[in-house]
This record gives structure tokens, sequence and C-alpha cells, in this order.
């Protein structure tokens, strides 16, 4: 397993390239520039601007001066908030967009595989029926339109929850709901099809018919077969906590990574856009690492040649 890890991670390598590489050009084509503001600079200032940043070099060298940083872990200054280098705004954002999405995801997990496995056993049943609706609605309903409908219902008119800011737990609440309420449909949907097609298997008939409890046979016997396309999952379900939290952030006025994101985009601070490109990249490359060596635990089938 540790060799596949290897061989995985060294085969994650040609995709960062690809990942920085188009970033890089990418954001080179947007219109403007990071000195360009309302109150035009003067020439004088925004050349020396430009060559302290190495902006008036051309593009091609600009990138392989960028690329080598990369490499050795730097993803250079920021263009607007001069105190700080691209490294600090990511690590400083990163532990509150993890608190976010972290708990994002464990609430998605815990109440997906409760409902999943509800509506699995009381298949065609009013619960059944109430746990479907409930997801199809959930998936159908996008984290930006329900992020300000329970600002507004929650929030504004009945006053239980602050709207924004960062602090304390009851800040925490509307963001993590607004963020997990898609995954915990998409779970509870993948549970519950995949517990239906294990409870008909001939090893849990067997189980049944030796008199094994109900409650045993479920979560030792069912539960570990029918959690594999939730693994599975987890993967494009990280991918979509973090590409959501840049949304979720900016609503709720998180100082996460995301919203460093969206600040980096309008301002034009090429280096914060990129290096927050660059970080989501790496770490939905990872979370598709743990979550095939996972499988491989849970699954004894799998194996890495």
């Amino acid at each position: 397993m540790l060799s596949y890890a290897i061989r995985r991670l060294l085969g994650a390598i040609p995709t960062l390239f690809l990942i920085i590489t188009i970033a890089f050009f990418m954001v080179r084509l947007a219109p403007g520039g990071p000195f360009d503001s309302e109150r035009r600079l003067p020439a004088e200032i925004e050349a020396n601007l430009r060559a302290k940043y190495n902006l008036d070099d051309p593009l091609v060298v600009q990138y392989l001066h960028y690329l080598g940083d990369v490499v050795r872990g730097d993803f250079g200054p920021s263009f607007k908030y001069k105190d700080f280098s691209v490294n600090d705004l990511i690590w400083q954002g990163f532990a509150i967009s993890a608190q976010i999405g972290g708990l994002a995801i464990a609430g998605a997990l815990i109440l997906g595989l409760a409902f999943g496995t509800l509506a699995a056993l009381r298949q065609n049943s009013a619960a059944d029926y109430g746990v479907m609706a409930a997801a199809m609605t959930g998936i159908t309903i996008p984290n930006f339109v329900m992020a300000p409908l329970l600002t507004l219902v929650l929030g504004i008119y009945l006053g239980l929850l602050p709207v924004g800011g960062w602090g304390q737990v009851r800040h925490m609440v509307l963001p993590v709901v607004a963020l997990g309420l898609p995954q915990i449909a998409y779970v509870s949907r993948m549970t519950r099809a995949s517990m239906i097609e294990v409870l008909r298997s001939n090893y849990i008939r067997t189980a049944r018919a030796k008199g094994l409890p109900e409650r045993i046979t479920i979560l030792r016997h069912a539960m570990r077969a029918a959690i594999l396309p939730v693994v599975s999952y987890l993967g494009p379900a990280a991918a979509g906590i973090i590409t959501g939290s840049v949304v979720i952030e900016q609503i709720f006025g998180i100082p996460g990574v995301g919203r460093h994101f969206v600040q980096g985009a309008l301002n034009r601070d090429y280096t914060l856009v990129l290096g927050v490109v660059v970080f989501y990249g790496a770490l939905i490359i990872l979370f598709n690492l743990i979550v095939d060596l996972l499988y491989g635990m849970l699954d004894p089938r799998v194996r890495y040649d």
C-alpha cells in the first residue's frame, strides 16, 4: 500500500503542473491588473511596482519564475495585502475553512448514513418516501441558494442565529448547514441504494437465518459493504465542499480561503488566486488518494499491485 501511495503521489506531479500552467495563463487573460484602481497611479510609481513584482518581464519569464517558487513551496507575495505573503493568507484561512468543511462532511456522513439506512430498512414506506423527497430537494437546490434562504429565515425573520461574522460557535451553524445539506442528500441516496442491494445478499440472509440480532446484522455486516459507494464518493464530496465554501464564505463574511480567493479575483491579485487554486488542487488530489487507500482497507477484495 505504501508503494502504491508513493506512485500515486508521483503521478500527481504532472496533474499539478497542468493546474499551475492553465491557472497562470488564464489569470493573466483577465482584463485589468493588480495595480488598476479608480484612482490611477502615476506612471513612475506603477512602473516601479511592476518592476518590483517582475510584472514587466515577458510572460514566459514570469511563468518560469513562478514555477520555480512553487517548487520551493513559496506562492509569492500578495499584491494587495502588503504585510502578508500568499502562504500566510492561505494557512490563516485554511484553519477556518477546514473547521467548516470538516463539520459539514462529518454531518453529511452521520446524517446521510442514518437517513439512507432508515429508508432502506423501511423501503416503500412513508419514511422512505420522505427521506428521498428531502434528498431530491437537497440535491436540486444549490448551496448558494440555500444559504440566503437560511439567512433570511433563521437569521433575519426568526433572529435565532447570526448571519455573518466569525469567532463563536453560533457563527458556524448556518455556514455548516448550508454547505452540508447537498452532501447529506447525496449520501442518503447512495446509502439507501447500496443498503437495499446488500440486504438482499446471501450472507445477510444467512446471518438472519442464524438468529443474529438485527442491529448487529445491520451495523457489523451490512453497513461495511453498503458504505463502500459512500467512501468512493468522499473524493468528489471533498471537492464539492471546497468549491462550495468559496461561495458560502463570501455570503457569510467568513475569513477563510474561499473568501480570500474571491477577493483576490476581484482585486486581480494574481499570486493569491494562483496560490489558492494550486492549494485546492493539491488538496483534492490528496483526498482522492486517501479515499482510495480507505476503500482498500474496507474491501479485502481490493489489492494494490
